[in-house]
């Protein structure tokens, strides 16, 4: 059934909700039992015929109580709020407010699980860390991610494009808008999602000849990443040379790494921590492992995570102390991208700061 004919997306939130109840493990009869309610209920919530964001808030605690009382994996249960998150902005872009500023992407910063949840169910691009739980043996066809229709599929791009050329229209909501929507089309599988891309950026490329730290910095960075996404890693490039030496936005580089990796809660409304950044609101440690563990040899997007970690070192030097093995493994894959030859030389001397200070810590 195609988004049109019901107001509101439930299929990522019920598609977690299954996995969750498969972990226990517990069949829907006898999960239904254990909450009181009937069969069909259970069923509608793991459809997405009933959205899970729509359940009153008193039923939901006592649904994840009841779930987290009957052995439902803990690592699950990071994931539900994000794929409500997830369905809301599936609905809106499909479904677009009358007004702009009421869209879920102009409300709030989205964390990264809700955007790996949008592209498994626009993409089938499943989450590396629900990858397990996903592929797990079931009995008969069952689908190992959300089923969005096909048809809505097709259509979010098209609205998604539509949502980021209009985000002027949410006043000063505008930027968050366009730029999250912006991130969100670098999912897009077209053949001209690239030109479009393009020309889309040209309004943020202003921002990234701005040096200092300004209101437009995310957009500089958001600019950057989207086009090294697209196969262009010289934006992001310039970005990392110029976030070098500068306080503010070294920090706030950190802070919105904090956020995306899940170092610091994930409940802001809008992009006014960077304007404040403070170490102090996130975990070093936590910031280290996620960096470390998510640090791969894309073009361009290396540059911003080994400048990101050298930085994020010099701020806080005992975290190889903190953890011996995440700090083995970074001399590991440093040594890897040093023989590679894939850095900006920037990064290429970023790299052999953090290679000498981890040496220093063996």
């Amino acid at each position: 059934m195609g988004v049109g004919n019901r107001s509101e997306v439930g299929t990522v939130s019920g598609f977690l909700l299954r996995l969750l109840r498969e972990s226990i493990p517990r069949p829907q009869t006898r999960l239904a039992e254990d909450l009181g309610i009937d069969l069909g209920t259970l069923q509608g919530w793991e459809s997405g015929r009933r959205p899970l964001g729509n359940v009153r808030a008193a039923d939901l605690l006592r649904l994840r109580r009841t779930l987290a009382l009957l052995g439902a994996d803990a690592a699950l249960f990071g994931w539900l709020d994000a794929a409500m998150d997830a369905d809301r902005i599936l609905t809106a872009v499909l479904r677009p407010p009358g007004d702009p500023a009421a869209h879920p992407l102009a409300g709030w910063v989205q964390s990264r699980e809700s955007a790996h949840l949008l592209a498994w169910a626009v993409r089938g691009i499943t989450p590396p860390a629900l990858l397990a739980f996903a592929t797990r043996p079931r009995r008969g066809p069952t689908p190992a991610g959300p089923q969005l229709a096909a048809a809505d599929r097709a259509d979010f791009f098209v609205q998604l494009r539509r949502t980021a050329e209009s985000a002027d229209r949410a006043g000063e909501r505008g930027q968050l808008l366009r730029r999250q929507s912006l991130y969100l089309t670098s999912y897009d599988p077209a053949p001209d999602a690239e030109d479009w891309a393009e020309q889309a950026l040209r309004a943020m490329r202003p921002a990234l000849a701005l040096r200092g730290y300004t209101p437009r910095w995310i957009e500089a960075r958001t600019a950057a990443t989207v086009a090294a996404r697209q196969g262009d890693p010289a934006l992001l490039h310039d970005f990392v040379a110029a976030l070098d030496g500068d306080q503010h936005s070294e920090l706030a580089n950190l802070s919105y790494w904090a956020y995306w990796l899940g170092s610091m809660p994930a409940d802001q409304g809008d992009d006014g921590f960077l304007h404040r950044p403070d170490s102090a609101a996130w975990n070093p440690l936590h910031l280290f492992r996620q960096l470390v563990a998510s640090l791969h040899d894309a073009p361009g997007t290396v540059d911003l995570y080994v400048h990101s970690l050298a930085t994020l070192l010099d701020l806080h030097p005992w975290l190889p102390l903190a953890d011996p093995a995440a700090a083995r493994h970074l001399h590991g894959r440093g040594t890897e991208l040093l023989d590679a030859a894939l850095l900006s030389p920037v990064s290429r001397r970023d790299l052999e700061s953090v290679h000498y200070r981890l040496q220093q810590t063996n």
